[in-house]
């Protein structure tokens, strides 16, 4: 009798590989057929965006100034908590010495008084706690131990303040490696743009970029607008005297500077000492807010978050430190989100 073997079926699992593999093939095809070819982008197209690369670097470059600054007040804080501390110590050691002069002169003439000897053999707080024991104290010894007392809780204060201040400085030197890694991120995404221009499209670039910062340096009417005050006037003839130097992120004088760092150097060279991120020069004076009513050497604010800064300069001017790639110059405070000036 002839045998009538059923065929054998394929598994579901190899079924379903197989259908997958199938459906992922057409979907590749249809999406190979449909894609259109990358396009290059276009000059202006790569400037827009090397632009707000800039802007954003400039906006890292503000916090990272921030906590430059933060860092430099922190060590010199903990340097001279450390130096009080040395010196509590050295006192302290002076007390202890005193005291133990007494309990010898005690010994001496009769033997040691027995809550000396608890003094000497353990804390002073625990010792002045146990109140029985101080009328056998002499009135120096007693005046003794609760300067020793509070010597040592002085010095454990300023140690504590210093280890407070110890996990700050570690904080903010995370956040400044942070913030310098995220700029030079952005400047390195900026040239990766600039890139992939050919040689001709950069040289234009390049030129656009020149007389840019000819034009706003040579060829500006300033009219007649006063100075605020005479310190005013200094901080913006000593940037006056740096147009032409580069932007470089984190430089503050005297040969690059960044935007905050072009206006704290300009105060300086005129006595006055304004702080160093552009947010903090916010709020160190009186703020104007009709620009009709600004005077040269007024401090002036672009973008909501306040991250450019430069000096007012007459006519609708600003002179400022612009960004990457450009130089102290000259510029339509139009050009830019005006928010409000401060004075001095």
């Amino acid at each position: 009798m002839a045998s009538h073997r059923r065929p054998k079926q394929q598994s579901r699992a190899r079924v379903t590989v197989l259908t997958t593999a199938a459906a992922a093939a057409v979907v590749l095809s249809a999406n190979a057929a449909n894609a259109a070819p990358s396009q290059k982008l276009t000059k202006d197209q790569v400037k827009a965006k090397v632009d707000k690369l800039y802007q954003e670097a400039e906006q890292a470059t503000e916090k990272f100034n921030g906590a430059k600054d933060k860092q430099q007040k922190l060590q010199k804080e903990i340097s001279t908590i450390q130096d009080n501390v040395a010196r509590g110590q050295q006192d302290l050691n002076k007390l202890r010495d005193g005291l133990g002069s007494l309990a010898t002169s005690q010994y001496r003439s009769g033997g040691i008084d027995p809550s000396v000897q608890l003094f000497l053999s353990s804390n002073p707080d625990d010792f002045l706690d146990k109140a029985s024991t101080l009328d056998q104290l002499s009135a120096q010894q007693v005046d003794a131990l609760k300067k020793i007392q509070d010597k040592q809780r002085e010095l454990a204060q300023e140690r504590a303040e210093a280890a407070d201040k110890l996990k700050d400085l570690s904080s903010t030197r995370t956040q400044l490696e942070e913030k310098k890694k995220e700029v030079q991120g952005k400047l390195a995404a900026a040239q990766k743009l600039l890139n992939t221009l050919t040689a001709k499209e950069k040289q234009e670039l390049a030129a656009q970029q020149a007389r840019a910062d000819r034009s706003s340096s040579q060829r500006v009417n300033l009219g007649d607008a006063p100075p605020a005050s005479g310190r005013a006037s200094a901080a913006f003839s000593a940037a006056q005297s740096r147009i032409g130097s580069p932007y470089v992120y984190g430089a503050s004088g005297p040969s690059s500077f960044d935007c905050s760092g072009l206006t704290s150097w300009a105060y300086a060279q005129a006595g006055v000492s304004i702080p160093r991120t552009s947010e903090a020069q916010a709020n160190i004076g009186s703020r104007i807010y009709d620009q009709s009513q600004l005077k040269v050497g007024d401090l002036v604010f672009f973008y909501g978050d306040l991250h450019h800064v430069g000096l007012y300069a007459g006519n609708g001017q600003v002179l400022h430190a612009p960004h990457t790639g450009a130089v102290v110059r000259y510029e339509a405070m139009s050009d830019m989100p005006f928010q409000f000036g401060v004075r001095v």
